[in-house]
């Protein structure tokens, strides 16, 4: 019987003493075969590929890295801005300062939007970045309207907290002080696809609460800042806007109504006002004279009152009176410079906005302390020539009706309340109505006696 080959086989493998090998052998470095795989093996997994390019992981570092660096310039800038301002009253980085936060305003705006289209950006450290303008702008207005003379220091502590915000950034980006660029880098960013479930948060987060957040924000300072400026005589409630007319007794009987305008209206205020003054009282009118022609162009309020549905007071208001003096200032007595704020201010009024005007308005550079100056003009002297006048004629008239605008009376009040008089009872008119639903009420309140004199 002739012999097997396979015995032939194994007998001499075993004579040789290998084995054979059950494990394919190992490819020589220069080799590109594969080994085989059995037909039961699973197939090779694919390899593993970012979900985000590395081009644009490395444009949107580098456009975080020129948001957070113009972040920190500004803040330094304006923290040095403030410093010399505030200790030496020297203006010398303003230009420069307002440069810098123009772009560093614009690119913090197209991070922001970037936000809600990629969620590759950190949140955690960007969205403090690109809101804290719009926050600091915030915190500004309650100083403004109550330590308004401590707004420079309250500018120099928002810089100051700009560039800590910004250094603290920048050490967490890049673990220390290094200041390498860019200063965020590529492989720092999470590689994610787009995610609609991140653009509705974005969306609703900003529509439902951003933007309604930041409108009732305004709408309380506005109200705060009308009660402060205007001692009460003006308040803004939820049925529109309030005046408040107040009755100032002497001890001999002579009395004095201060009633705060508004130069527009509706016009049931104004008819409602009118018809509770007393006919036997002398009225003193509101209203500069122009008697050498300086202003370029009218004061007029109609532009204004037509766009808003509401009446002129020029046309509405029209006390029956047997006398009504005007006493107010002429232009002349202004200075240069209020006068040409008028002539730019009474540029819009009278031909509205247009691009021309805007690019009037826009390159106007009123000069240092010039609020101090407008402030005597529009408000310090006018209060002296209706006082004067309030005091020509106390002895000659039983009733004395001052209709002016709301931002006199605190100053008018003062002075009157120095030589006797006590505030003895007060009502309220709506001025101004919001909504179709105020329409139909009522423009004014009972008349409610003072408590105290203010």
């Amino acid at each position: 019987m002739p012999p097997n080959p396979e015995h032939q086989s194994c007998d001499a493998n075993s004579q040789t003493g290998s084995v054979p090998s059950l494990v394919p052998a190992v490819q020589s470095p220069g080799s590109s075969a594969h080994p085989s795989l059995g037909a039961g093996s699973p197939p090779p997994l694919p390899p593993i590929t970012e979900r985000q390019s590395p081009g644009v992981r490395q444009l949107l570092a580098l456009v975080l890295s020129v948001c957070l660096g113009l972040f920190l310039a500004d803040g330094v800038i304006s923290l040095v801005d403030d410093s010399l301002i505030l200790f030496f009253d020297v203006h010398l980085l303003t230009g420069l300062r307002g440069i810098v936060f123009l772009f560093a305003s614009l690119v913090a705006i197209v991070v922001y939007g970037l936000m809600g289209l990629t969620s590759m950006i950190p949140k955690r450290l960007f969205l403090p970045l690109t809101l804290f303008g719009l926050v600091a702008q915030l915190a500004l207005l309650p100083i403004l309207i109550y330590f308004h003379g401590r707004m420079q220091q309250a500018a120099w502590i928002l810089s100051f907290c700009q560039v800590v915000v910004g250094l603290g950034i920048l050490y967490w980006v890049q673990g220390g002080f290094k200041f390498r660029w860019p200063l965020v880098s590529g492989h720092q960013l999470e590689p994610r696809r787009f995610s609609w479930l991140n653009l509705s948060v974005f969306l609703l987060a900003n529509a439902f609460l951003l933007v309604p957040a930041v409108l009732a924000y305004f709408v309380i300072c506005t109200a705060l800042a009308l009660d402060h400026f205007s001692d009460g005589f003006i308040a803004l409630r939820p049925h529109g806007l309030t005046v408040e007319v107040r009755k100032y007794v002497h001890n001999d009987g002579r009395t004095v109504l201060l009633v705060p305008m508004s130069h527009v209206g509706e016009p049931e205020f104004y008819h409602d006002l009118s018809q509770s003054f007393p006919t036997n009282s002398v009225i003193l009118m509101e209203g500069v004279t122009d008697e050498r022609n300086l202003l370029t162009n009218k004061i007029t309020y109609q532009r204004m009152a037509a766009s808003l549905g509401l009446a002129e007071q020029q046309r509405e208001f029209k006390p029956p009176s047997r006398e009504m003096v005007r006493a107010d200032v002429d232009l002349v007595q202004f200075a240069t410079n209020t006068i040409d704020l008028l002539n730019l201010s009474m540029l819009i009024h009278a031909k509205g906005v247009s691009p021309e005007n805007l690019m009037k308005v826009m390159q106007y550079s009123p000069p240092l302390h010039f609020e101090e100056q407008i402030l005597d003009d529009l408000l310090t002297k006018r209060n002296g020539r209706v006082v004067e006048e309030i005091h020509a004629r106390n002895s000659k008239t039983e009733t004395i009706i001052v209709p002016w605008g709301a931002a006199h009376m605190p100053g008018i009040a003062r002075e009157i309340q120095k030589s006797g008089f006590r505030l003895q009872e007060s009502r309220k008119f709506v001025a101004i109505q919001f909504g179709s639903a105020g329409k139909n009420g009522k423009t004014s309140d009972k008349i409610r006696g003072a408590g105290k004199a203010k």
